[in-house]
């Protein structure tokens, strides 16, 4: 079985938004909803764990209801972290399904997620264990010696840009939160699943991204969205 287990455990504070950006209305659907419906029409995805702001379990389950969101099987709440709150999930979802069940962990606060990304981290997930979406990193990267100054750059060859969706066998994900927690390894600050997985020692796996696949983090990423929402209506 395929799960996406979507984190939407933030208070988005950077958006500077009245209520928590996932819940923010765009076009009459809240954007967490976009998020859900991606993975609801995906053939290949058979349920969905939700890790919820706490308070807002009740808003959520209306919203599945309202919008036709039946894979939504799980609701459980986030952690102080975004680290904690994807342990939250993992572990509820140990309870309910199999070790070599794939996850699919995805930020609920990028919508625009095409159905070839997440066929490609399910295929690679199935082959290697794991898959990270990613991207070519197009730009020149200096290190800096003072701030102002550098006499290194990194190829760009070497580099990716890494994004969500990415999928791990439930089993392994498990044993790897729990190791993580119990010897404080990868989970602090901006620390994600895939940072925490190198810093545990695994090899990951890249699977395909897209530069559609926008993270809302702040108000004018929310206006890009809508902005693409808008474009996207114009031509159907």
């Amino acid at each position: 079985m395929n799960i996406a287990l979507i984190i939407a455990g933030g208070t988005g504070k950077r958006a500077q938004q009245e209520i928590p950006k996932q819940f923010v209305d765009i076009d009459g659907k809240p954007i967490l909803v976009y998020t859900l419906e991606s993975f609801e029409v995906h053939p290949d995805i058979h349920a969905i764990e939700l890790v919820c702001l706490d308070g807002w379990q009740e808003t959520v389950t209306a919203y599945a209801q309202k919008f036709g969101i039946s894979k939504l099987k799980w609701i459980t709440t986030g952690g102080e972290t975004g680290q904690e709150s994807i342990r939250n999930g993992v572990y509820d979802l140990y309870k309910h399904c199999n070790k070599d069940d794939i996850v699919i962990i995805h930020d609920g606060i990028r919508p625009v997620i095409e159905e070839s990304v997440v066929s490609d981290c399910i295929k690679v997930c199935s082959k290697f264990g794991n898959a990270v979406s990613s991207l070519p990193y197009n730009e020149q990267i200096f290190r800096t010696n003072d701030g102002l100054t550098s006499t290194e750059y990194i190829p760009r060859e070497t580099l990716r840009r890494v994004q969500t969706p990415q999928a791990y066998k439930l089993g392994k994900l498990y044993d790897c939160y729990k190791k993580a927690f119990e010897n404080e390894i990868g989970i602090f600050g901006s620390s994600y699943t895939n940072t925490m997985m190198v810093e545990l020692g695994e090899i990951l796996y890249f699977a395909s991204g897209s530069d559609r696949n926008i993270k809302i983090t702040t108000a004018d990423d929310i206006e890009i969205f809508r902005a693409m929402m808008k474009h996207s209506k114009s031509y159907r």
